[in-house]
Formats: structure tokens, C-alpha cells, sequence
């Protein structure tokens, strides 16, 4: 936990909150905080600053803090990813958060298999926790939009067209394919497949909503890989 994260209903005064569960005891088992002690933390979707431990027990911990500082800039992404399986999911939904994007859209895919849309890492307060140790990891407290699609033609044909349109719209696909372009911090849509990638039917659907098959090589990348490799292809590094 880099930045604590901390919600509106924490606040007992107009720059002291009080903290329990989850943060208290990271406090106390993994920063082994200190009264005096100073820690980076942050309003969810506001600003970020410093907090103060003025006050720890067994029970609760209270921070002063001074917030004035704007977070992270966003990544001026749209990822459309097909649905990965649970245990790569969860990896990939903090990832997604570390790394700043905002908007996230899980759809269906030939190769996703059926029983991957009743897990319960969909549940949108599980999503919600992992956004969050994604936010916290990477100092971050704007919290992503998740939107879940479960049929692939109507998105693809209905909705995609009009979220592609005046971006730069791609779609990550290792045969018959451009190179990545070179990275240009440009509104972007870019479209990543399930393990084994989309079928033949899938990209022509994704190219007629205007997107361009890109790849990134000769090496086939898993999609927990492939998703931090193109971000850092597709868009320059933050100084």
C-alpha cells in the first residue's frame, strides 16, 4: 500500500480521520506505524497529500492530513478487453488500475468460456476492492469505470463504433497485422483478446468498427503480459 486510500466517511473533523479494518491493520502489521509517523494518502477521486499518525490501538488509528495535491494523470485510454479467466482477471483488473486507466470494458469472445461470467470476482463490490489495491499500489485515487458486456455482435456493432470514433482505435491481434505504432499520448481505444486471441469473424467485426489490427512482434504474449507491454508501447513515458 503505497497511498492510503481514504473516503469521505472517514473524517471526524475537517482534517482528522479515523481508520479500521483492512488500513489499520496494514498500519500496524506492515508499516508498524508509529505515532508521528507520516504516510501518503488520498481522497477516492480527490486530491492527495500527507497524514499524520496521531493516534493507534488495537482498534482504530487517526490520522491529521493535509491534502494538496492533484493525483496521477489518467491514461487517455478506452480498453476493451475480452474476459480473461478469474485468477488472471483479478491480476488484471489491478494492473489496469496501476497503471491509470479509467475506462474498462469486459466483453464475450468466442474463446471465453461460459462459465468465466459467473465468477464472482464480476460482483462490482469485488471489483470495486481490487480497483482499489490497484489505486493504492500505484499512489492513484481515481477510480476506474468497469462496464460488462456479455454478448460480443451487439457491442461491437451498437456501441463500439461511436466509442472508437475520433480515437485512435486499435486492436491488439498477432496475425495479418501493422506493427505497434509509436507511442503518442493521444485519446485512445485499443481492443484486446482472450487467451488464444480473437477468431477471423471477431476481428473483421472489431476492423468494421473502425479499429486497426496491430501486433507487437513475433512473440504470442499472455494477456496479463500483453496488456502493461502495449500500454507502454502504445503512449510515452510519464516524467
Amino acid at each position: 500500500m503505497n497511498l492510503i486510500l481514504l473516503y469521505t466517511s472517514d473524517f471526524i473533523g475537517p482534517h482528522r480521520v479515523r481508520l479500521d479494518g483492512r488500513r489499520l491493520r496494514h498500519l500496524q502489521e506492515v508499516h508498524r506505524g508509529q505515532v508521528g509517523e507520516h504516510f501518503r494518502v488520498g481522497v477516492l477521486n480527490g486530491l492527495i497529500g500527507q497524514g499524520t499518525l496521531i493516534h493507534l490501538d488495537q482498534h482504530s488509528a487517526e490520522l491529521e492530513v493535509r491534502l494538496n495535491q492533484a493525483p496521477p494523470p489518467v491514461l487517455p485510454l478506452r480498453l476493451v478487453m475480452a474476459l480473461p479467466r478469474p485468477k488472471m482477471l483479478k491480476r488484471c483488473i489491478e494492473t489496469i488500475a496501476t497503471l491509470g486507466v479509467k475506462e474498462l470494458w469486459l466483453i464475450n469472445s468466442y474463446r471465453v468460456d461460459k462459465s468465466y461470467w459467473s465468477t464472482p470476482l464480476l460482483h462490482p463490490e469485488r471489483l470495486h476492492e481490487h480497483l482499489l489495491l490497484g489505486l493504492e499500489q500505484s499512489g492513484d485515487t481515481r477510480l476506474p469505470r468497469v462496464e460488462v458486456r456479455k454478448r460480443f455482435k451487439p457491442f461491437v456493432e451498437d456501441e463500439l463504433p461511436t466509442l472508437a470514433h475520433n480515437t485512435r482505435a486499435l486492436v491488439a491481434h498477432p496475425y495479418n497485422a501493422a506493427p505497434c505504432p509509436a507511442p503518442m499520448d493521444t485519446p485512445t481505444t485499443l481492443a484486446i483478446g482472450p487467451e488464444g486471441g480473437f477468431i477471423a469473424y471477431e476481428v473483421e467485426k472489431l476492423e468494421q468498427a473502425g479499429l486497426q489490427a496491430i501486433h507487437l512482434g513475433p512473440r504470442i504474449l499472455r494477456v496479463e503480459t500483453a496488456v502493461p507491454v502495449l500500454l507502454s508501447r502504445l503512449f510515452p513515458l510519464p516524467v
